[in-house]
């Protein structure tokens, strides 16, 4: 057993008052104080997971900010993010351009990462254009105020 399911499985056996003190290792303050039992496993059993496997990534962060907010005009894009393993195809000025989405919300384009499909459209280009418009994801003359309507 490794020793992180040592941990995840150690974390059944204690009691209210052991778990708020191993909530107190992870996140600032104190452990609300109706927060059950096994939501303060289920928390902290994350917590010990994200130490070993990493966090969530950027763009989801972005994206549980923005609802958790409420706000329907976050930094995150109205545009739904393409699964991982989506090819976008363009051609632009006789050249084709191929670009892979990642399965960390990034993009493969030439042999190179990078964290949007607008900084692709730029170096393909030369202009700043819109990463999910150049590519066909919104439609031309929409905008985000529109697609937030």
């Amino acid at each position: 057993m490794s020793s992180l399911e040592q941990q995840l499985t150690a974390l059944e056996d204690l009691d209210i008052e052991d778990l708020r003190q191993r909530w107190r290792e992870f996140y600032p303050g104190q452990a609300p104080g109706l927060m059950s039992l096994e939501l303060l496993r289920l928390a902290i059993g994350y917590k010990l997971q994200e130490q070993v496997f990493g966090g969530l990534g950027r763009r989801t962060q972005l994206g549980l900010a923005a609802f958790k907010s409420g706000s329907k005009t976050g930094r995150t894009s109205a545009t739904p993010l393409p699964k991982s393993g989506t090819k976008f195809i363009r051609e632009w000025q006789g050249t084709v351009h191929e670009v892979l989405t990642l399965e960390n919300g990034q993009f493969a384009y030439r042999g190179k990462t990078f964290k949007s499909l607008t900084l692709i459209a730029k170096l393909i280009t030369g202009t700043h254009q819109s990463g999910p418009r150049f590519f066909g994801l919104r439609k031309p003359g929409s905008s985000k105020a529109q697609e937030h309507g």
